[in-house]
């Protein structure tokens, strides 16, 4: 965790001092997330991210982030006859560091973008609530992991200084192993890059 912080840290720090084709701002948004599970009904939930980015390059452009968001999954377990018996939900706030790269086709004004790339997620609190007949039937169903590996792809647009983001991101981890659990959200943002 503190190697990542370190590794944002220096290309802020290296990108400052370059001042070519750099870009810093602050965004915020919401996302809807799903945690796909083996025999398990699931559904989404609403979240929030809000943090930082940088943007090194114009064209073609490197772009790390650091952010914190909540997201999670809501559960129904079904008998054998496909009748819902209980249900679950689980919400996560994490911090989160995705290293995009991307190509921009535009101007200075108005500039559309793709990106890609992979996503460090560090769990900092979990919140879940499931009955008592789950976590007897399921006895580890709540156990996630507390690092995690994903990608994101998505596409956004420039218009001056403001910036807006639609993505999905999907799990490269499991967040638990024992029911193949992985976390897939869709994020819309909107920021602004103070210069």
């Amino acid at each position: 965790m503190k190697k990542c912080f370190l590794s944002v840290a220096i290309l802020f720090m290296a990108a400052i001092s370059a001042k070519a084709q750099f870009s810093l701002g602050a965004k915020a948004g919401v996302n809807f997330s799903k945690i796909s599970t083996n025999n398990v009904g699931e559904s989404t939930v609403a979240g929030y991210q809000a943090g930082l980015f940088a943007r090194f390059g114009k064209s073609l452009y490197l772009q790390p982030e650091l952010y914190v968001a909540s997201s999670g999954g809501k559960f129904d377990f079904n008998n054998s006859g496909g009748t819902v018996t209980s249900n679950g939900k689980v919400t996560f706030t994490s911090i989160n560091v995705p290293l995009l790269l991307g190509k921009g086709f535009g101007g200075e004004n108005l500039n559309f973008r793709i990106m890609a790339g992979p996503v460090y997620s560090y769990l900092m609190d979990k919140n879940q609530n499931f009955s008592d007949n789950v976590s007897g039937a399921y006895n580890d169903f709540g156990n996630y992991k507390k690092s995690t590996l994903g990608y994101q792809v998505g596409g956004g647009v420039d218009i001056g200084h403001i910036t807006a983001d639609l993505r999905y991101e999907g799990g490269l981890t499991k967040i638990n192993e024992s029911y193949g659990q992985r976390q897939n959200i869709w994020a819309l943002s909107v920021g602004f890059k103070f210069f």
